[in-house]
């Protein structure tokens, strides 16, 4: 076999597994980012996400990650809910559409294992590594070189066909396949994700400032949130979609099929005052795979009372 057959037997497999795409690209220095990821980092755009100065050239090299490491496989898995699944606009808190069913790091990671162990079947001993967004892998730079997508100006990878409420995983492996190439940008002159930002966090086009991220206050700061952006969460309690929501791409999303995902019966009817009076057992209940938990009870608590203080509400 070659590397075309290989290529081809690892995207079909893929394709079985319920991925949406998959692209690959050659396990290089990741030179272009190197700069961007120094500069985001000099300018404390992480935030508390002290972890994001951790192994830094490994980020950049998955060399370093992965011995002997040949290919980047990047894959994408949808997540989006279609509408009848979706919480309410109005008349509730709500969290981000990717934290509705079970946490996706178990669902990926045992999409990943499967795929792993066919590749080891049908092609042989191949070494490698799953990744699902818990170790120092730059997903979107690498997805974006092996053409799944472009990176857009809220700093998500956007997929023509379909938008992109999806998670982006990889395996690395050390066998050599034929890499993809990467797409044109489609952002044009759109400035939507900018313009809907509410705390400013999309710095300039293509620049996402972490800090200053509803989806950071709501689940990484662990301190009391900060007043001067009180009244600029809206309903936005884990997580935020708004970047994605208004972007024209999104109108290409297309509901998932992935049974995992779906949400828990009772989050769609829980309206404001069910979300001020839940107890430790129903967060337990609600939210037992989900990656609500990140947060914790006490944090979502802290975040449902600072989105009670806004002017509206009192």
């Amino acid at each position: 076999m070659n590397k075309a057959t290989y290529t081809h037997l690892i995207k079909q497999k893929a394709t079985e597994l319920g991925f949406m795409y998959c692209g690959i690209s050659k396990a290089d220095f990741l030179e272009e980012e190197a700069p961007r990821l120094e500069r985001w980092l000099n300018q404390n755009m992480h935030g508390q996400m002290h972890y994001m100065e951790n192994h830094f050239d490994k980020r950049l090299d998955p060399r370093l990650l992965v011995d002997g490491a040949k290919s980047v496989v990047s894959l994408l898995l949808n997540y989006f809910p279609g509408e009848e699944n979706q919480q309410p606009e109005e008349g509730t808190y709500k969290i981000s559409k990717y934290a509705y069913g079970t946490d996706y790091h178990f669902v990926i990671k045992d999409k990943l294992k499967e795929l792993l162990e066919y590749i080891n079947e049908e092609i042989g001993e191949v070494g490698g590594r799953c990744f699902v967004d818990s170790a120092p892998v730059l997903d979107k730079a690498w997805a974006k070189k092996s053409g799944l997508g472009w990176v857009g100006k809220n700093s998500n990878l956007i997929t023509p066909q379909v938008g992109s409420f999806y998670f982006i995983a990889e395996l690395i492996i050390d066998l050599e396949l034929e890499p993809d190439g990467p797409i044109k940008d489609y952002c044009g002159s759109c400035t939507r994700c900018l313009d809907a930002c509410p705390t400013g966090a999309i710095t300039e086009p293509y620049v996402v400032d972490g800090s200053k991220c509803i989806s950071y206050f709501t689940i990484e700061l662990k301190d009391q949130l900060p007043q001067e952006m009180e009244g600029k969460f809206g309903n936005w309690v884990f997580g935020c979609d708004i970047c994605q929501d208004v972007c024209p791409w999104n109108r290409f999303s297309k509901p998932h099929r992935e049974p995992a995902f779906a949400p828990h019966p009772h989050l769609k009817e829980m309206k404001a005052s069910d979300w001020q009076e839940l107890t430790q057992e129903v967060f337990s209940q609600l939210f037992r795979k989900s990656a609500v938990k990140r947060t914790g009870y006490k944090g979502l608590l802290r975040n449902i009372q600072f989105v009670e203080q806004r002017p509206e509400n009192k």
